[in-house]
C-alpha cells in the first residue's frame, strides 16, 4: 500500500533514525581505527553500522525518495568574467 507524501524532501523520522544509526557507528569504528588502530571498537562499529542497515532495510528508507517531476527550465546565456569575446 503506497503512502501519500505531503511534499518534503526531509524525509521520515524512522529513516533518519536508521541514517543516524549508520552514521555513529563509522564515527565510532574511523575513531577506533586512528587510536591505535582498537580492533575491537572496530568491530563494534561495523555491528553498529550493521544493526543501522537492518533498520534501513525494515523500514525501507528508499520509499521516502520523493521523485519529482522533470523541470522545464529556460536557457540564460553565461558568459565568464575571464572569457574573451571576440
Amino acid at each position: 500500500m503506497a503512502q501519500a507524501h505531503q511534499g518534503s524532501h526531509a524525509g521520515s523520522a524512522k529513516s533518519w533514525l536508521a541514517v543516524t544509526t549508520i552514521l555513529i557507528g563509522f564515527t565510532i569504528g574511523g575513531v577506533a581505527l586512528t587510536l591505535g588502530p582498537n580492533w575491537t571498537l572496530v568491530w563494534v562499529g561495523v555491528g553498529i553500522c550493521v544493526v543501522g542497515g537492518l533498520l534501513a532495510l525494515a523500514f525501507d528508507i528508499f520509499s521516502d525518495v520523493i521523485v519529482d517531476a522533470p523541470r522545464e527550465m529556460a536557457v540564460e546565456e553565461h558568459h565568464s568574467a575571464l572569457e574573451r569575446r571576440h
